[in-house]
């Protein structure tokens, strides 16, 4: 008889994200970051609210449209006096939230995105066979971190080593989709 890990984790991001877009004070592309303040524009009962992105050199401003001619009475009352409040965890909320950057066709800047797993279950069965761990990591946000880079950093391996374990099939991995990513790795040592 030996033992048969499960351990889930998910990958939560540190911050907003930054945005790459073209910049009319620098003229040409730059890095846009969250300044955690809102644009609220009323029209008799129609409601804009933006999500205000700074440039990080000239300070020129982007706004992603959060809403857009939407009935005021449509949009939940903590929230409207979250936007004029400018509630800084309703911004990293939006700030964090792929749908608002690809309905701004906004560009995510993958390359400076940090990001930490938190563990949420471990748990401990016996079964017939080797030992083993099942790893897997719930990624919510649909963060572009390929897959054998996200289970090599929750083991601690260098890119080289977690390829060699899989060339030799003692970690064998399966993406199931861009939210969650399945490793099975023999005789995991502590």
């Amino acid at each position: 008889m030996s033992y048969l890990r499960k351990t889930e984790y998910e990958m939560i991001p540190r911050e907003s994200f930054l945005v790459i877009h073209n910049c009319s004070g620098c003229g040409g592309k730059s890095r846009f970051k969250n300044t955690k303040k809102f644009r609220v524009n009323a029209n008799g009962s129609k409601l804009d609210v933006w999500l205000i992105y700074q440039c990080e050199k000239c300070r020129h401003t982007l706004n992603l449209a959060i809403y857009e001619r939407q009935k005021a009475s449509l949009v939940p009352k903590n929230e409207y006096k979250g936007f004029l409040s400018n509630e800084e965890q309703l911004a990293e909320m939006y700030g964090k939230n792929m749908q608002l950057f690809r309905k701004n066709k906004a560009e995510i800047d993958f390359e400076a995105l940090q990001y930490r797993f938190v563990k949420r279950l471990d748990t401990t069965e016996e079964h017939d066979g080797r030992p083993q761990t099942v790893i897997t990591i719930h990624n919510p946000y649909g963060l572009k971190i390929r897959p054998e880079k996200q289970i090599a950093e929750v083991l601690g391996l260098s890119r080289s080593r977690m390829k060699k374990q899989m060339e030799q099939g003692e970690i064998r991995l399966e993406k199931l989709s861009p939210y969650l990513v399945t490793a099975c790795v023999n005789d995991l040592q502590e």
